[in-house]
């Protein structure tokens, strides 16, 4: 099997895949002062809780944009699996080309969905990846990535607020039933993921503006996508979009 992992600002995504599909997929912390030991630990035991063993894995694909984890995450690899992930990044064979201005700078989760969005649902494509920043990526119907918009993220927003005003609490990110709420927390609950929805609707519909092609989809990602719940101007809701372009990297480049 094939494990694929993304390193993200505040979670580690893993999956074992069979090439035609993901199998079981895991969501841990990406904690920083954790030893590879360590990582190997939790590992084999995530993989040990649904019949799975190292000895099960024929190689290993690794997006991340947290540099400081990729050592020890790859050594990690390296110790329990007698593997060395593939690091994606445009230098790999990805189907796509480039009009971004350094596609070295270009985060290796916005390729890796950029390759799911046009190897699932097509290109022109526009993928909204919804976790501590939020950020668009678009890929025109030759498959050339264009480039997009980062945003921060609504949790990312919200601790800020909490942090930066005294009397405002940190709250849960629940959707009040009315824009018009009648307590503080339910206030910040409001402004927050409505203020969201508008904010993603607003870039969405500027980014097919510009990129004038109607017929471009609009797929959403990460962790926070259940909370824009709103078909008007989402397409598709894919939460393994990242997992799934990267076991198709795995394909391209093996």
């Amino acid at each position: 099997m094939i494990l694929v992992i993304d390193v993200g600002n505040t979670n580690i995504k893993l999956a074992l895949c069979t090439r035609e599909a993901l199998v079981m997929s895991w969501r841990v912390s990406n904690r920083t002062g954790r030893t590879a030991d360590e990582f190997g630990v939790e590992i084999g035991n995530l993989f040990a809780t649904r019949g799975f063993s190292f000895d099960d894995v024929e190689g290993v694909i690794m997006s991340s944009v947290v540099p400081s984890l990729n050592y020890t995450l790859t050594h990690a690899c390296k110790y329990y699996m007698n593997k060395t992930p593939l690091m994606v990044s445009c230098d790999i064979n990805t189907g796509l080309s480039y009009a971004y201005a350094d596609p070295h700078a270009l985060g290796a989760d916005r390729i890796a969905n950029a390759v799911g969005a046009v190897h699932h649902y097509g290109a022109p494509s526009v993928v909204v990846d919804l976790g501590t920043a939020s950020t668009f990526g678009v890929i025109d119907r030759n498959r050339c990535f264009l480039g997009g918009c980062i945003a921060p993220g609504i949790k990312t927003g919200v601790d800020a607020l909490s942090k930066q005003a005294s009397q405002l609490p940190l709250v849960e990110l629940t959707k009040p039933d009315h824009i018009i709420a009648d307590s503080t927390i339910a206030n910040i609950q409001a402004g927050a993921i409505y203020g969201f929805s508008g904010l993603v609707k607003s870039i969405v519909n500027q980014i097919k503006e510009e990129l004038g092609d109607d017929t471009a989809k609009v797929i959403a990602t990460g962790g926070l996508t259940e909370l824009l719940n709103d078909s008007s101007f989402i397409d598709i809701y894919d939460r393994a979009l990242t997992l799934k372009g990267l076991l198709q990297l795995y394909l391209l480049n093996e």
